[in-house]
């Protein structure tokens, strides 16, 4: 935070826009003051019985903070300038894929065609939203690799739900019983959380000295009891697993289905196809591989494509469509009847704004850009990780496995703990006052002081390299003194936490003021 202005004394006093970010908004109340003040009503005015039953109305009103429109902007427009976004700067998070959301997909979804769509409007009245959705079906299907798609699920973890659920209906439906899905020590955390919802018991597969799945350790537990093997690959580790066509024989020899977390799709589109790999089942995470903007609760989309066994238990309603035989317009329509269907994860069909920036962006790219995409994602990842592995930087921060990465990679900071006295997330908090947002820390768990780092390849050469030579800044002052570090940072509106003490304090409602 800037200083205030000074007085003749020397003391520093704090500016109005200082006092205005450490007060909140039900302190700065006063009673009486309005933002707006609704026009007289034009409409008859009928007795409050006849619109809500007593039972249901408030005792008293509600305490919302009374406040004139010029203070409540600025409360906001403050609040704002806190926030860290992909507009601000560089967001290396490791397997998150912080990519840069193209402005012209902002003004696609923004048309009134698009953004005033009522989700309840009938399919016939919806035609042009329908084809938007069949095609950018059609389009997944192509970069998966798998004919079939449902766009309902509403984020990678409900991706990831949807296809479990869909794994115990292909079993039920054989009526084989099942009880396991493995998962390798690097998985997501949705992965167990995923497989614990659906009603399955989570199984560990080790992880091999090359950073892949420990094909013995699969043999071993690849049995009659597992439903599903849950896979990223590339991995969280940012590697490639050369193994992927064993891995899917043992799993399919043993009677379960293969299924593809897409995490980290943003590597691999337009060069492999997680279904010929073997995959039965696919998510997407549309608002990391295909730029809807990513974080603050969402919205996002998580949709599925699935092998043609899967296919009959899909969620419903399924967008179908018809040609009328004499080269007319063709007709999309929502279809209910599949009795094998898992049913509905969801009310309506989908986020359908982020489908609509998603479309937009393959259409923009097309084959050979989604392509050119991953290979730059590769090449940003691997010229970032050469940065770091300078001789000032190496010793500190190794790369945890492999000598070269795909999209991401790992570094451990044992090293660095050890000989320079400062953590891993010392060294993240210190990143936020050289202007950059923290990689991934501590994650995946195998890996000691885990620092997990994806460039995108939206990101520059100078960004990389002005990121890299932060990193650098960062361990020559812990060399000399590691206590800047320790306490970082110190340029943020609120210092480091006590993270362990937050957990337990309770939460305190301030009152209105009046």
């Amino acid at each position: 935070m800037s200083a205030g202005a000074q007085t003749p004394n020397g003391v520093a006093t704090q500016t109005p826009q200082q006092r205005e970010e450490v007060t909140t908004i039900y302190e700065r109340s006063r009673p009486g003051r309005r933002a707006f003040s609704p026009p007289a009503l034009d409409v008859p005015e009928r007795p409050l019985d006849e619109l809500l039953p007593e039972r249901l109305r408030r005792a008293a009103p509600p305490e919302l903070p009374e406040i004139a429109e010029p203070e409540i902007v600025r409360h906001y427009n403050g609040l704002s300038k806190r926030n860290f976004d992909l507009d601000s700067g560089f967001y290396p998070l490791g397997s998150c894929t912080m990519k840069h959301n193209p402005k012209l997909h902002e003004r696609v979804a923004a048309l009134p065609g698009n953004a005033r769509l009522h989700p309840l409007q009938a399919p016939a009245r919806a035609q042009g939203a329908l084809e938007l959705m069949w095609n950018l079906e059609r389009a997944l299907a192509e970069v998966s690799g798998l004919p079939h798609v449902s766009l309902q699920p509403s984020a990678g973890s409900h991706g990831e739900l949807a296809g479990v659920l869909l794994t115990r209906a292909y079993h039920a439906d054989r009526g084989d019983e099942r009880t396991l899905v493995l998962t390798p020590d690097t998985a997501h955390g949705t992965n167990p959380a995923t497989v614990t919802m659906a009603g399955y018991e989570v199984v560990k597969v080790g992880t091999s000295p090359d950073g892949g799945v420990d094909l013995e350790d699969l043999r071993r537990k690849a049995d009659d009891r597992v439903a599903c093997l849950m896979l990223t690959n590339p991995n969280t580790l940012g590697l490639f697993d050369p193994n992927i066509e064993e891995i899917a024989r043992i799993t399919h020899d043993a009677g379960a289905t293969l299924y593809y977390d897409g995490a980290n799709l943003n590597a691999v589109m337009g060069i492999s196809r997680p279904g010929d790999m073997g995959f039965d089942i696919v998510h997407f995470n549309l608002h990391k591989s295909f730029t809807q903007p990513h974080g603050g609760g969402g919205p996002g989309a998580g949709p599925i494509a699935v092998s043609d066994r899967i296919e009959p238990y899909l969620m419903v309603p399924r967008i179908v469509r018809t040609d009328d035989g004499e080269g007319g317009a063709p007709r999309f329509d929502l279809e209910e009847e599949r009795p094998k269907s898992i049913g509905r994860l969801r009310g309506f069909q989908g986020n359908y704004g982020v489908f609509v920036r998603s479309y937009a962006y393959i259409c923009s790219l097309g084959a050979e850009g989604l392509r050119e995409a991953s290979e730059i994602a590769v090449l940003n990842a691997n010229y970032l990780l050469a940065l770091l592995r300078r001789p000032e930087i190496a010793p500190y921060l190794p790369l945890a496995y492999g000598e070269r990465c795909m999209h991401e990679f790992v570094l451990s900071g044992a090293p660095m703990k050890r000989d320079l006295g400062i953590r891993t997330t010392d060294l993240a908090k210190r990143l936020l006052d050289h202007g950059y947002h923290p990689p991934t820390v501590y994650f995946p768990l195998l890996v000691e002081e885990a620092l997990l780092v994806e460039p995108t390849e939206t990101e520059t050469r100078e960004t990389l390299e002005e990121f890299a030579e932060a990193i650098g800044a960062i361990l020559r002052e812990a060399a000399e003194d590691p206590e800047i570090a320790r306490n970082a940072p110190y340029s943020t509106p609120v210092r480091r936490l006590d993270e362990a003490a937050a957990a337990r304090t309770p939460v305190v409602r301030q009152p209105v003021r009046g």
